[in-house]
């Protein structure tokens, strides 16, 4: 053979594709196990556990404010004081009118046993003897009138001082020392009570089911996170409502927080996980390992020989961007998580690196 045509069929032999089975890098993860909670994510809307528009009771004028915006108040502290003197002076002139009256109903009463012992001698008339009774029965009604009087103007004297009636944040002042307030007018303040705080969310009605079944065997506890932010807040469901919006097929749950480090404040958005239960040993692979095929989802299974193995899978929830499988891996086997669009049954692999 002339060496020219030697040389040419060395040539068209060097370029020959590479052999089918040469080894496809991939990434592979081994299959975990672990306990992994059963869970309804949804958003939800910061509440008050309890709100008070506090409000001045009588018509006074505004001598000291002694909170200020903004402030943890607790329940029985002292917010506003309001000038009461001339409730004051009612106050006395009621007190003194009763001890006069007093002094005349017991004049009275004196009075009542003295004709009694006089009309049966016949020293007086019958009609003056059922007067005399009659005196001592009005100042007995105006003793009572006098009483009421009395406390009603030392109910005037307790709306002198305004208290907090919850432990709460305080909001917005709305008015200043030596303003005059009218009774039940101008809000003086809202509070806030945020320790405890309520976070109501709503839920899909096919879940309600779950739901209630879960809460009749233990409290759930629902997690509430701050949207940007990483550290949760823990609490647990205290209402379901009774009711189904029929306009967008979900219903109303409300839970509490205890809020130790008041970081949820009323009207807030958070996201809201509800756990129902918890798988125990779960096995889980990484979210990207599972694919979508003709005949459902499925994993490549890095074999001891170093081959792919397309196994298919029944898969659960997704947590933290790992797939629960319900079915078709064991935990520790090995499978892939990049490189599965190069791969096909059987092929063989080679590892490039692990998780």
């Amino acid at each position: 053979m002339p060496l020219t045509a030697l040389v040419l069929l060395h040539a068209c032999s060097s370029e020959q594709p590479p052999p089918e089975n040469r080894p496809v890098p991939v990434a592979t993860a081994a299959a975990q196990s672990r306990d992994i909670p059963v869970s309804i994510s949804a958003f939800g809307t910061v509440e008050a556990a309890q709100a008070v528009s506090v409000r001045s009771q009588i018509t006074a004028l505004i001598t000291a404010v002694h909170f200020k915006e903004g402030q943890s108040v607790k329940k029985g502290d002292l917010l506003v004081e309001l000038d009461c003197s001339g409730s004051l002076a009612a106050l006395k002139q009621a007190e003194a009118n009763l001890i006069r009256d007093m002094a005349q109903a017991k004049k009275a009463a004196q009075d009542v046993e003295r004709y009694a012992a006089l009309m049966e001698k016949n020293y007086v008339a019958r009609e003056e003897y059922d007067q005399v009774r009659t005196n001592y029965a009005a100042l007995q009604a105006t003793l009572k009138a006098d009483q009421a009087l009395i406390e009603a103007q030392r109910v005037q004297m307790r709306h002198c001082s305004i208290h907090a009636p919850i432990d709460a944040l305080a909001g917005r002042l709305q008015v200043d020392a030596g303003n005059v307030l009218k009774a039940n007018d101008v809000e003086v303040v809202s509070l806030n009570q945020i320790q405890p705080v309520n976070v109501s969310f709503a839920i899909a009605e096919r879940d309600l089911p779950a739901v209630r079944r879960h809460a009749a065997e233990k409290d759930l506890e629902v997690i509430a996170t701050i949207p940007g932010e990483e550290k949760p807040e823990r609490g647990r469901l205290v209402f379901v409502d009774n009711a189904i919006d029929r306009s967008t097929g979900t219903i109303t749950l409300r839970a509490s927080f205890p809020n130790a480090e008041k970081r949820l404040l009323p009207g807030q958005y958070v996201d809201v996980v509800l756990i129902l239960t918890t798988v125990p040993d779960a096995v889980l692979v990484p979210a990207r390992a599972v694919n979508q095929g003709q005949d459902g989802q499925y994993v490549y299974v890095v074999s001891a020989s170093s081959t792919a193995i397309m196994r298919p899978v029944e898969v659960g929830q997704v947590v933290d961007g790992q797939t629960v499988i319900l079915k078709g891996i064991a935990p520790g086997e090995r499978v892939v998580t990049d490189g599965q669009m190069r791969l096909k049954p059987g092929a063989a692999v080679t590892i490039k690196g692990t998780e």
